[in-house]
């Protein structure tokens, strides 16, 4: 992990394109504004952790469905 210290009004480039600027520092909290191009998804990290938990149970949910599927498709087929 790359550490930087930054003042409040200076920047960080981040692969030419992405400008990181400190607008604020007060106490524990830094306030950043974030200068990326449409394409770039910017999250912050609880936000991040949460659409990977809710994409975690959406694929299951889906698993289940095709498992439920292929077995009521297999016991259509022995019934026959």
């Amino acid at each position: 992990m790359l550490v930087l210290s930054r003042n409040k009004g200076e920047k960080i480039v981040i692969n030419n394109d992405i400008v990181l600027t400190i607008l604020e520092v007060s106490g524990d909290h830094v306030r950043i504004g974030i200068d990326a191009p449409s394409h770039v998804t910017v999250y912050r990290e609880e936000i991040y952790k949460a659409l990977q938990e809710q994409n975690r149970s959406a694929a299951a949910i889906q698993d289940n469905a095709q498992q439920l599927l292929s077995q009521v498709l297999k016991n259509k087929k022995n019934e026959k």
